[in-house]
């Protein structure tokens, strides 16, 4: 909770999973320095997709920079989570009171949170006891292309989104957040849809959507005869069911989910008492 009454205010770690170079990181900082402290540790490379990686076999570094607002910061070789962890667990004198984690480019709905670097970062917060929130924007299928040339314009795009009003909700929504709190193991994944801020219709609070991969597997060959191999195929879609995510997105709505650690199919012990075992 925030430290009402007294001038230290709480202090968020920022980061995300798009690397220190991302452009919406530092209007992310911007924004969430107007309502508390921050401290900023973001990867030093883009760690999209990369699930929940735990560095135990292998050293990380943590390097002190200066931001482009003068501001210091770490770039670290620490996969998402890890820059979380390195945090808590004493990277600086004073310890983090809230995670946020953004804003990623591209949509982080239905399954993707179980691939997610984003989400993860946001949940090696919960699991460290704090609240923590993950914010991502959707972007067109031409961004989400897996070509050199189509990266490099999905990077020139990236930069030519306005992030400031996005920025300034994020940072409204973690002040409530300070306010409020949230349940134990219990965080928010927030999506913005892929229209200017103006078009934006409004919020929603959803459940996660049915995501549809259309992962194709593409076998080639090395100049030695060697077959490698590269997962490709089709961007995601999804099923917008009314209430989901999915659907909020698709309808220029921003989605903010709760979602809880404890995966328990409750529902299934009796189910499961009945079976011969």
């Amino acid at each position: 909770m925030a430290h009402v009454g007294t001038s230290l205010k709480m202090l968020i770690l920022v980061t995300n999973d798009d690397g220190i170079k991302a452009p919406a990181l530092m209007p992310l900082k911007h924004a969430l320095d107007t309502i508390a402290e921050t401290l900023l540790i973001a990867p030093d490379k883009n760690w999209s997709a990369s699930g929940h990686p735990k560095t135990l076999h292998k050293p990380l570094r943590a390097d002190r920079i200066k931001l482009a607002d003068g501001t210091e910061g770490f770039v670290s070789t620490a996969p998402p989570p890890d820059c979380v962890a390195l945090a808590l667990l004493g990277l600086t004198e004073r310890r983090p009171e809230m995670v946020v984690s953004g804003i990623n480019h591209g949509s982080n709905l239905g399954f993707d949170v179980f691939y997610s670097g984003t989400v993860a970062a946001a949940v090696e917060g919960v699991i460290e006891g704090l609240p923590a929130i993950a914010f991502s924007r959707k972007v067109s299928d031409h961004e989400m292309g897996s070509a050199v040339t189509e990266e490099l314009d999905a990077k020139r795009l990236e930069q030519e989104i306005d992030y400031a009003p996005i920025a300034a909700f994020c940072a409204r929504l973690a002040q409530q957040v300070m306010i409020h709190g949230l349940p134990p193991h219990t965080f928010l994944n927030v999506n913005f849809p892929n229209v200017p801020w103006a078009e934006i219709k409004g919020i929603e609070f959803t459940r996660l959507g049915r995501r549809v991969y259309r992962d194709e597997l593409v076998r080639r060959q090395d100049p030695r005869g060697r077959p490698y191999y590269w997962i490709g195929g089709l961007p995601p879609k999804g099923i917008a069911d009314p209430g989901t995510d999915i659907w909020a997105v698709e309808n220029n709505l921003i989605s903010i989910t709760p979602l809880n650690l404890d995966m328990t199919a409750s529902d299934q012990f009796n189910t499961l008492k009945q079976w011969k075992l």
